[in-house]
């Protein structure tokens, strides 16, 4: 008897936007991605009291959580819920900015570079390899160190300090790509029909990037709220701007990790530690959608789980007995 073939339904439009919101570590990191954005939108306005107010002038004794202060005082009576609350905005925006900023510069010299070969992308790839090469923190610091104070505590211009720092990377892989793309048949039609490099890249050239683009702008945000907290902990930020990081480097200050006062470096470190792993999410759920590699390996034909591989075994497809050539 022979097989009944079924016919293949069309596929709806938006079926990746679905797929995409199913995978469980899409859903996840977006949620608490959201849940972030949403407190550095209104935390500030929600904040039962503003950043520097203090409870009291004559103790200087740190509480802990109670009824009255949800997260406990410090040493000098400031509300460590209404800072946690006012904290995420900054944080959040010097990590965007550096992210946005960081992208457009690696898309600018990587996929140049990758595009236009020769000369240029000599140029072009020492420039990116002397910035890979340079320590990305310490320069950092160096810069931050010779900022003047005001300047310090400005969120654009942070952010645009650490993006100097993170776009080497995202350069190279789009680079690397680029070289493998611009020999394809449709850029190749694109040059015949007498369209300019411009459009090309554009049009032809970065639609097939974006993937690489959302995991380098993913990551660099990442690196941005690491970048960010870690020069507010060393105390090269202004301390005036309430963040994440500042409430990090007055609880260190204070010696709040070896007096056991958890509750005033706890959360914001917590917070910083959840948004990374939220951006991660994104970045690995996404990768699992747009990589066709992992994708077969996920499911196979019938919507059967595909064969797992295994280090130095290679798999081998077996035909179905019932079908005979």
């Amino acid at each position: 008897m022979s097989p009944v073939l079924r016919p293949r339904l069309p596929r709806r439009a938006g079926g990746g936007r679905s797929r995409l919101l199913r995978t469980p570590k899409v859903a996840v990191g977006s949620l608490i991605l959201l849940f972030f954005v949403l407190l550095a939108l209104f935390g500030p306005m929600v904040a039962p009291h503003s950043t520097d107010w203090r409870a009291s002038r004559l103790d200087n004794v740190p509480h802990p959580p109670s009824g009255r202060f949800w997260l406990g005082t410090d040493v000098q009576q400031h509300d460590l819920f209404s800072q946690l609350l006012a904290g995420g905005r900054d944080t959040l925006l010097i990590a965007f900015v550096a992210g946005i900023i960081a992208t457009v510069l690696s898309v600018l010299v990587g996929v140049s570079a990758g595009y236009l070969g020769g000369r240029a992308d000599e140029v072009l790839s020492i420039l990116t390899n002397i910035f890979l090469a340079l320590p990305g923190l310490l320069i950092l610091m160096v810069v931050m160190k010779m900022m003047p104070d005001g300047d310090t505590g400005n969120p654009l211009l942070i952010g645009a300090v650490i993006a100097l720092s993170a776009w080497a990377w995202g350069a190279r892989v789009l680079r690397a790509q680029t070289l493998a793309l611009r020999n394809q048949d449709y850029v190749e039609s694109a040059r015949v029909v007498g369209e300019g490099r411009v459009r090309i890249i554009l049009f032809e050239i970065l639609p097939n990037l974006l993937p690489i683009l959302a995991s380098s702008f993913i990551f660099t945000v990442i690196y941005g709220i690491g970048a960010y907290a870690s020069l507010s902990w060393l105390g090269l930020i202004n301390p005036t701007n309430a963040s994440w990081g500042t409430m990090l480097n007055t609880a260190q200050q204070f010696s709040a990790t070896t007096s056991g006062t958890w509750w005033w470096y706890g959360p914001p470190a917590l917070c910083v530690a959840f948004v990374g792993i939220a951006l991660a999410l994104l970045n690995f759920g996404i990768d699992e959608i747009v990589n066709p590699r992992m994708r077969s390996t996920r499911r196979g034909p019938g919507g059967r789980r595909g064969p797992r591989f295994q280090l130095g075994l290679t798999p081998v497809v077996r035909a179905e007995e019932g079908i005979r050539s």
